[in-house]
């Protein structure tokens, strides 16, 4: 098969092992060319610019960001599709992706033929999504965006902050905190503290690393 035939391919994770082995793995395929990997958000937009690839393997947690990296090639190649492969299943995490312009996300663990299908689905232009992540996804979009302001308060619930300690580091009265929190919980319907920080971290709202 010539190379004009062939899925042109880039894979962009921070991992020198995993780009090797999917390499190696992509390689053993005669439709599938592996033109160029990325350790994070400025080498892919590069390789992109260089090499023009179909379809972009895309880990979150590249420096950079693999959201930012999504949205910056699919401003600048439409054509270019990007197919998240990343360890992180959280729902604000698949929305994210999903928002900047993945046409599809799948988990790491996943067999080898997974990965070819799904290389192969969304260079059809079709959208790539197990059932069970496809799922949350809409359970996600039918959710209340939390604002800028919650979500701030929300992550210094996680990271443990007391009201007084929450009002001090936004420099809001306790009251306006108390405000706050009653929202928030209504949003991730939840009756506490305790839940409300473990519904953030499930869902990949908040982070911890």
């Amino acid at each position: 098969m010539s190379k004009s035939n062939r899925i042109r391919i880039l894979i962009v994770d921070d991992h020198l092992a995993l780009r090797v082995g999917l390499t190696a793995m992509l390689a053993a395929r005669p439709h599938l060319l592996v033109v160029a990997e990325a350790d994070k958000t400025a080498g892919a937009i590069a390789a992109c610019e260089k090499h023009h690839p179909d379809v972009v393997l895309m880990d979150l947690r590249i420096p950079g960001g693999g959201v930012e990296a999504t949205i910056a090639i699919r401003q600048r190649w439409p054509a270019t599709r990007v197919l998240i492969v990343t360890t992180y299943d959280g729902d604000e995490d698949i929305h994210r992706a999903i928002q900047a312009g993945a046409s599809g996300y799948l988990l790491k663990g996943l067999t080898s033929s997974e990965l070819i299908a799904g290389i192969e689905a969304i260079h059809r232009g079709e959208k790539v999504m197990p059932p069970n992540i496809a799922t949350r996804h809409r359970e996600r979009v039918l959710r209340k965006d939390l604002s800028s302001r919650e979500l701030e308060v929300l992550s210094l619930i996680v990271a443990g902050r007391s009201n007084k300690e929450i009002a001090r580091d936004l420099v809001i009265g306790e009251e306006s905190v108390k405000t706050y929190l009653k929202t928030v919980f209504q949003k991730l319907s939840v009756a506490d503290r305790t839940q409300a920080a473990i519904e953030a971290i499930r869902h990949g709202i908040v982070h911890l690393d």
